[in-house]
């Protein structure tokens, strides 16, 4: 399989599940300014959406979209349980954390990342993933993981998304559930292996 990623972007997502799945695959640079691939392709007439994550499976066939491409890869290794079975409320309790997370969370930092945008909607986008942000710390209260006691790629996720806070002004400093929850994922080697790849870690 090949994962096209950008550095720090959403596409971190399915590095990590990837990695914690223990399945072969190849990382391919794919940057979202030049999208431009390492061997000269327009990453363009791979992906006409234009951004990562995109995995391209053995047999050609494509998958865009994190929530859906980290399903994909948790299914294939059920031993590992990345994702709760199919047909288990658990299921859809992970699919209802990581519609929230894409949908709340990963749209609510767009504003944030757009060049030229007023200060005032910043202001207002900030405001909101505050909200949203403290209301992932009371989830968290008294569990280790988004699910419970298994790490699944719906963690995988919300620490992606929650790690720009730094990058854009919106501080999680305060909410100490979600800080103890960010370490312990930052602590998984699968994850410190992801970073390391993506150029993120030393």
């Amino acid at each position: 399989m090949k994962l096209y990623y950008s550095p720090g972007a959403c596409s971190l997502s399915p590095h990590i599940a990837l990695y914690e799945a223990g399945l072969p695959f190849q990382a391919v640079l794919a940057p979202t300014k030049t999208k431009k691939l390492p061997d000269g392709t327009d990453f363009t007439t791979l992906n006409t959406k234009g951004y990562v994550p995109l995995l391209e499976l053995d047999d050609g066939q494509r998958l865009t979209e994190g929530p859906a491409i980290v399903q994909y890869i948790a299914d294939q290794v059920p031993a590992k349980k990345l994702a709760p079975a199919f047909g288990t409320m658990e299921r859809y309790r992970l699919m209802e954390w990581l519609n929230f997370i894409t949908s709340e969370l990963h749209k609510g930092f767009s504003p944030l990342f757009t060049p030229g945008m007023p200060a005032e909607a910043q202001a207002m986008a900030k405001a909101k993933l505050g909200e949203r942000m403290a209301w992932v710390d009371g989830q968290l209260a008294g569990k280790s993981f988004l699910l419970g006691d298994d790490f699944t790629v719906a963690d995988a996720y919300l620490f992606t998304v929650a790690g720009w806070g730094k990058y854009v002004g919106v501080d999680i400093s305060h909410l100490a559930n979600l800080g103890a929850y960010l370490g312990r994922v930052a602590a998984r080697p699968a994850v410190q292996a992801a970073l390391k790849a993506e150029g993120l870690l030393k």
